[in-house]
């Protein structure tokens, strides 16, 4: 028997509202103006079938995506190196007060000794997203220890706790604190302690042995890019490197059903098919706004956006995920071309995957209106 609805309304949506969602991705891969990808969407934990479009690889007469397809997800990885974190807060072993240089001696440098887990964690750090020399970091191969020492050795933009500022770099932090106070590398504490733990077996911080042909390639963007155009073909986001480096900020690889159950864990309350791997109240704290009660964060960054512990939540001035979504959803983005999101208010799910970052930019907003939309 499938694990999948296969009719929309016995999980809790309008099959002809909900087709518009699919119409939309079918229209621009049909178009050529989106190479592939798949949506799925749940609700109160009934989950549909993928829906599947175009191709994973980027030969014209490459392999379609389908339900297996596993993609680069960017940074969708942020809020599930949040958990681990949070993991190791419930357990007693860490504070979100706690300085990050109590942990990490060698952050303290440049006056950095004010920054605690919490403004890792809320994007209120002051660390620049990247670093300055990211890509000759990237270009010559360099591990992720590296990336590490030299974060350790910047200057921060402000204050902590005074502005919201996008930081990719304090995510690396954070998966440097678990390895120093757990012992294992992010991407092992993360396959034994979540991804087994839940029974995702094509989920993993990094790229897995033997599955090269069900991964998604990406279509880079056309002339300079942040992580190399299609001419740093040594260490793109299809790479080698870049897949097996398991980037703290953007390197988990995933499918979108193994993404919803994800969702669905955020949903139930820390578990999933009666496996608890967050309590509770940890799941409350990573999904409600945190920023907007930050006392010294400007007016003018707490409306714009809000944080919890690692996941974006709903943007009052623009569409992130959908404008028709309640006040209280949570999710993220990710720049390979991706989006999660997830309304408590009505329990729903909605995954979108591509490997098309440009060809999506125009489409993301309206599949989650439609999704949204197609609520009964």
């Amino acid at each position: 028997m499938s694990e999948y609805l296969q009719k929309p309304e016995d999980a809790g949506f309008m099959s002809d509202r909900l087709s518009k969602a699919y119409e939309v991705m079918g229209s621009a891969v049909r178009e050529g103006t989106l190479l592939g990808g798949s949506i799925q969407v749940s609700r109160d934990g009934k989950t549909l079938p993928p829906a599947c479009f175009g191709r994973r690889q980027l030969t014209e007469n490459g392999l379609k995506v389908d339900p297996d397809t596993i993609f680069l997800v960017a940074s969708i990885t942020k809020p599930i190196i949040a958990g681990a974190v949070m993991m190791l807060v419930e357990r007693g072993e860490v504070s979100l007060d706690d300085q990050v240089a109590a942990i990490v001696p060698e952050f303290g440098q440049n006056r950095k000794k004010e920054v605690q887990l919490r403004h890792l964690l809320t994007h209120t750090s002051g660390l620049p997203d990247m670093l300055p020399d990211n890509l000759e970091l990237r270009a010559r191969f360099a591990p992720m220890s590296e990336f590490v020492e030299r974060i350790c050795t910047i200057p921060l933009m402000f204050q902590p706790g005074t502005r919201i500022s996008y930081q990719s770099c304090g995510i690396a932090m954070l998966g440097e604190i678990v390895r120093r106070l757990d012992g294992r590398e992010i991407h092992e504490f993360l396959r034994e302690e979540f991804f087994e733990a839940l029974g995702l077996v094509d989920t993993t911080l990094g790229k897995k042995e033997n599955r090269s042909d069900r991964e998604a390639e990406i279509r880079i963007p056309e002339g300079a890019f942040e992580y190399g155009a299609n001419e740093a073909f040594q260490w793109n986001w299809n790479s080698v490197y870049w897949r097996d480096l398991g980037a703290p900020w953007g390197g988990m690889m995933t499918t979108v059903s193994e993404m919803t159950r994800m969702c669905q864990v955020y949903l139930q309350g820390g578990s999933l098919n009666g496996v608890r791997v967050l309590a509770p109240a940890t799941v409350a704290a990573m999904t409600k706004d945190q920023t907007s009660n930050f006392p010294g964060i400007i007016q003018s960054d707490q409306r714009e956006r809000r944080w919890g512990f690692g996941w974006e939540i709903q943007d009052r001035g623009s569409s992130i995920f959908s404008d028709l979504a309640s006040d209280e959803t949570f999710g993220h983005t990710g720049a390979t071309g991706t989006v999660t999101w997830i309304d408590p208010k009505t329990q729903a799910t909605c995954v979108v995957f591509t490997n098309d970052p440009t060809g999506v930019a125009p489409l993301r907003a309206r599949i989650g209106h439609a999704v949204a939309a197609a609520l009964i």
